[in-house]
Formats: structure tokens, C-alpha cells, sequence
């Protein structure tokens, strides 16, 4: 099985490729399975999240044309703060989702791509306040599957490398908090596209995640165009393995099924 669990198409704001051209690629490249994951941030978009009657709509097309050829799966990416979890409990009581991931891509209602939520913050005060906003929101939300590229906020860190050791103690309260409400966490493979010495999230935070009885993951490329689309998942696995991970997952109506690394 060869799947990729993180992708956007021009269902989402920040991308304008086709949802029928990541399918033929798909195919073209051999997955087995996709789920597409587009975005929905309340709090900083209005009219810019994903219009959820023409996703669904489109993906039904997509699954009844290319039956037989490659399995769909009708995913999202919610970006939850805080403040925002009643909207994304609506949307997750109205429609048919297969996968949720959660992420975090700003607090406070300001975003971490820009650099407004860092401005004014040293690195030690903005790494902390991701990872804690993180934590509160594990604790509080509930109805996702896995916990989207937990140290995201590596790639918009303009001083460089800051130690897994000064932020661990909180990761492990969120990574035990999601182990415990049997959710899982994604190694996001945008890493290498966007140039991090290590995967998303760290090998480090991956051993303490298998350390503390994690197995449930799912790999994605979080792709944004259809090139990149299964990007080092056949490279990241094999480092999975090495770490000690034997399965992946898959989904179908919010239930994972585990296939073997």
C-alpha cells in the first residue's frame, strides 16, 4: 500500500491546481490511495476556506471515474485555535469526512507563514506559545484523526535551530494527551521541500511518541501541486522503520486501518 494523506488542490487558498490532475498523477505515479486534505482556518479566512458542497461533489466524480484505479478518501485540514473550536465542531457533525488532520497554523489569529505571530517574540517565547496553544487545543478538541506537522513551526523560524530538548516537556503532554484519546500524528514530507535538517515532526519527537505507546501515523507530501505529489514517502518509511515503527494508517470514515511499513 502506498498512499499519500496530505494533500491540497484549489479547493484550498493557497493553491490552484486541479483536483483531477493530483488524480492522474496519482495514478501515473503508482499510489494507491489519496486523501485529499484541503484547509479550513476560521479566525483569519472568511471566504477563503474550502467550499465544502463543490468538494464533496467533486469528489465523488473523481472516485466514480476513476473506480478501480485508485482509492479516494474525502479528507480535511482543520487549523484550530482555541476560539474557533465550535465551527469546526459543526462542520465535523455535518459532513462525511474519512480523515481529519489537525493543525495548528496560527494563535491568536495571527499566522506563523507572514511572521506576524513570531514579530515582537523572542524564538524561546514564540516557540514555547505554539506548543502550549497546541496543547490546549488537544485538550479540548477532539473529532480529528492525527495532529498535522507538529513542529511546523521549525519552517518560519528565522534564528535557526532551536533544541527538541527546550520544548519536549511540553510535547510530551500533547503527544500523551492524543495517544491517550487514540488519535495519531502525521510526518508531514515537506521537509525536504522546505529544506529542514530533519522530518516533520523530528526524529526525536518521533522515538518519544513510539516511546510512550504511539502507532498510529500517516504520512503525506503536503503537496500544493500535482509534482511534489508522493514526494520522499518511500525514503521516509524506510526512516520510520529504522526508528522502530512497524505500521502505517489509512482511513475510512474516521476509523485507521494499519498496513505494514
Amino acid at each position: 500500500m502506498l498512499s499519500d494523506y496530505h494533500i491540497h488542490t484549489y479547493f484550498s487558498d493557497d493553491s490552484q491546481c486541479p483536483m483531477e490532475e493530483i488524480v492522474q498523477r496519482a495514478i501515473l505515479v503508482g499510489l494507491d490511495e489519496i486523501a485529499f486534505t484541503e484547509h479550513v482556518d476560521y479566525g483569519v479566512k472568511t471566504d477563503l476556506n474550502c467550499n465544502y458542497e463543490n468538494y464533496f461533489k467533486e469528489i465523488e466524480m473523481m472516485k466514480e471515474k476513476y473506480k478501480g484505479k485508485l482509492t479516494i478518501k474525502a479528507g480535511i485540514e482543520f487549523g484550530v485555535q482555541s476560539h474557533t473550536i465550535p465551527l469546526f465542531q459543526k462542520d465535523y457533525e455535518k459532513y462525511p469526512f474519512d480523515f481529519i488532520i489537525l493543525s495548528n497554523h496560527q494563535v491568536d489569529d495571527k499566522e506563523f507563514w507572514n511572521y506576524q505571530f513570531q514579530e515582537g517574540r523572542s524564538q524561546e517565547e514564540f516557540q514555547k506559545a505554539y506548543y502550549e496553544a497546541i496543547y490546549e487545543v488537544v485538550q479540548k478538541y477532539k473529532q480529528y484523526s492525527v495532529l498535522g506537522h507538529l513542529d511546523m513551526i521549525k519552517r518560519y523560524d528565522t534564528y535557526g535551530d532551536y533544541p527538541d530538548s527546550n520544548i519536549m516537556d511540553t510535547v510530551e503532554k500533547i503527544l500523551r494527551c492524543i495517544i491517550a484519546d487514540g488519535k495519531g500524528i502525521e510526518v508531514n514530507t515537506s521537509c525536504f521541500k522546505y529544506g529542514l535538517k530533519d522530518l516533520t515532526p523530528s526524529r526525536e519527537i518521533l522515538k518519544r511518541y513510539l516511546q510512550l505507546g504511539g502507532t498510529l501515523l500517516t504520512i503525506g507530501s503536503d503537496t500544493h501541486d500535482s509534482e511534489a505529489l508522493g514526494d520522499h514517502i518511500p525514503e521516509v518509511r524506510g526512516i520510520l522503520k529504522d526508528i522502530g515503527f512497524k505500521q502505517f494508517c489509512t482511513f475510512e470514515r474516521m476509523r485507521p486501518i494499519y498496513w505494514e511499513l
